[in-house]
């Protein structure tokens, strides 16, 4: 394989690996610890809409412990990592299920304070949606990242908004970058997430939408392949053949394309994603991660192309 010529590397990767963004700020390796806050969303309890997306199952949240309080969350969490990789070993508090800043301000602080308090917590990861950004909301996130080093997390999924309209996102492109731009005027750092093969999408609106991503120069993305779960609507609509899903080929080439119009110093959290296996319907290829991460290298290196090769900022 050529020896890649992408500048944040220390494992001949093309892309700006988690890894490297890791290694480099914290030193040694860091874990994730779930929680989950029984948080809803605003299109699950009617103030925008009712169901949620159609690919949703609980709030992305499945390896979480629900019902537990923070503080019992991550001592869970604490033990499992511990049983792995040490007593010693550092994480991140990451708030996964459902709208992790849909709660009364109280509430908030709460469930913030509570995780940035536990020992061998080293920072915090906040899942949420755009418009669910108030400015007490936001100085309340401002304030937590003087104080840890914070994520937030939103849901871009497609800048397309006949597609978010179709999965029952009840949230516009434009009140997304509303709320994006909210984060990044003080300078919090945000990592975006895409989902590649959503129903009726073509190769070139998943490219449109790395494009119109890498316009925003994101910290961060996670990029990932769209999971058809069992008990949600969009299991009834693949079932019922009303949309194909892309085969892992058609995947690791719109990927190759994604990340080469993204700028070099995006960190790509994710390539791929983890679906549960329990659950998952198809692609079942997409079980097979190693074979994905591998496929993905490997067109990188044939082509000899790499993360932001084609990123043109105007």
């Amino acid at each position: 394989m050529n020896k890649s010529p992408f500048i944040y590397s220390c494992d001949n990767k093309r892309y700006y690996t988690l890894n490297y963004y890791n290694k480099n700020k914290f030193g040694p390796k860091i874990y994730k610890a779930v929680i989950d806050c029984d948080f809803t969303c605003p299109n699950i309890d009617g103030t925008k809409g009712v169901g949620g997306c159609i690919f949703c199952d609980g709030g992305s949240g499945y390896f979480t412990h629900s019902g537990l309080t923070v503080k019992e969350q991550l001592e869970a969490e604490h033990r499992r990592i511990a049983k792995k990789y040490g007593d010693s070993a550092e994480f991140i508090a990451y708030f996964q299920a459902n709208t992790n800043t849909y709660a009364p301000l109280s509430v908030l602080k709460e469930c913030y304070y509570s995780a940035i308090g536990f020992p061998n917590v080293c920072g915090l990861s906040i899942g949420t949606r755009a418009d669910c950004l108030s400015e007490e909301v936001v100085d309340l996130l401002y304030s937590l990242s003087l104080q840890t080093n914070l994520t937030v997390e939103l849901g871009m999924q497609s800048c397309h908004d006949d597609t978010l309209k179709l999965i029952n996102r009840c949230c516009t492109h434009e009140e997304f970058l509303r709320g994006y731009y909210k984060l990044k005027s003080k300078g919090i750092r945000v990592c975006l997430h895409i989902i590649n093969g959503l129903p009726f999408e073509t190769s070139e609106m998943m490219l449109e939408t790395a494009v119109e991503a890498a316009k925003m120069e994101p910290d961060a993305v996670k990029l990932q392949m769209l999971h058809v779960i069992r008990g949600t609507r969009l299991e009834k609509m693949y079932r019922n053949g009303e949309f194909q899903l892309l085969s892992r080929d058609e995947y690791i080439n719109i990927i190759v394309k994604q990340l080469e119009v993204l700028p070099a110093h995006t960190v790509i959290e994710r390539i791929t994603g983890d679906g549960d296996k329990s659950k998952l319907i198809a692609p079942m290829w997409s079980a097979d991660k190693i074979a994905v991460l591998g496929g993905i290298d490997k067109k990188l290196a044939e082509l000899d192309t790499w993360q932001s090769r084609l990123f043109y900022k105007k």
